[in-house]
């Protein structure tokens, strides 16, 4: 499948390895103990909910026709994940309201690519 942007055809395989490299920084960021300035000078809520809404875009963009319902379950269960995997980590904690803004971040994803739906054209080649 194939998503016109600006004029350009992109293949979605990009958006997919995108996808994949955010997944893997994101659980990376979340589960370490070193203490990067740049991620920790910001709002803790802020880091959740913008990791989520690019994620959901990018899982959007590389999966064009998978059902919203499974995408919401897929990065929700990531979001629970995290904060599970962080309960067992020393100086890290389980928080419901990270959850929270993970699910902030996909609802404002969703609404950000039901926009992109409606500027941009789509192409599908099968």
């Amino acid at each position: 499948m194939e998503l016109r942007f600006f004029g350009k055809v992109i293949n979605s395989h990009v958006f997919k390895v995108l996808f994949f490299i955010c997944l893997v920084s994101i659980e990376y960021l979340a589960t370490t103990t070193i203490q990067i300035e740049m991620v920790e000078n910001m709002w803790d809520k802020s880091n959740h909910f913008f990791a989520f809404f690019v994620l959901y875009i990018l899982l959007s963009l590389g999966y064009l026709k998978m059902d919203m319902q499974v995408k919401i379950y897929i990065l929700l269960t990531f979001a629970i994940q995290i904060e599970v995997v962080q309960y067992f980590i020393e100086g890290r904690y389980f928080s419901a309201l990270d959850v929270v803004a993970d699910a902030i971040g996909i609802v404002l994803g969703i609404i950000a690519c039901k926009i992109l739906e409606r500027k941009i054209p789509k192409k599908i080649n099968i």
